[in-house]
């Protein structure tokens, strides 16, 4: 949904005040899709702060579902996110800036999924995890080790011992 912004932008000191809902079902991010489980509607204060400069406030409220990042079960992930930022008017140089964080401005329209789709990503958390103590799923057979052992065998050797071994190997050879 592209805002028009033309009234703050142009009106010293002017206040608007907005309610919008974000449309998306899904959030998209580096080829994955996260289901977009619960959202709530999202308030957008506009500020002017000087010429050609405003500042946009809100507070995001939605539930990603996210796979875990060990064992790769779906995840509901509540994010509440307050945002701020200024963004500048095509005549204070927002033009020039739109390679370098402000994609969302179109002149003098704001973008506002673009710009909230932005404000999920820098609050995505790094890690997901089921519980803290997710055991993950198995290297061999692919079975979640949360649900139960699977019986494969998990016997790591010891790389450090491997030139041992060979010695050992070279004299059952004689």
């Amino acid at each position: 949904m592209l805002m028009n912004l033309t009234d703050v932008f142009t009106s010293e000191g002017k206040d608007r005040r907005e309610t919008l809902c974000y449309q998306p079902e899904e959030f998209s991010y580096m080829g994955n899709c996260y289901r977009i489980c619960e959202k709530s509607p999202i308030t957008m204060n506009f500020t002017n702060i000087g010429i050609g400069k405003v500042l946009v406030q809100g507070n995001i409220k939605v539930v990603l579902e996210i796979p875990c990042d060990r064992c790769l079960q779906d995840v509901r992930t509540p994010l509440e996110i307050a945002f701020g930022q200024e963004v500048l008017s095509p005549e204070a140089g927002g033009q020039a800036d739109n390679q370098d964080g402000q994609a969302f401005m179109q002149g003098y329209g704001l973008d506002t999924e673009a710009f909230i789709n932005g404000e999920i990503l820098i609050n995505m958390p790094v890690k997901i995890l089921c519980k803290p103590d997710c055991k993950g799923i198995c290297k061999k057979c692919g079975h979640n080790l949360n649900q139960g052992d699977c019986g494969c065998d998990t016997f790591v050797p010891d790389p450090r011992m491997a030139a041992i071994k060979d010695i050992f190997n070279a004299s059952k050879e004689v």
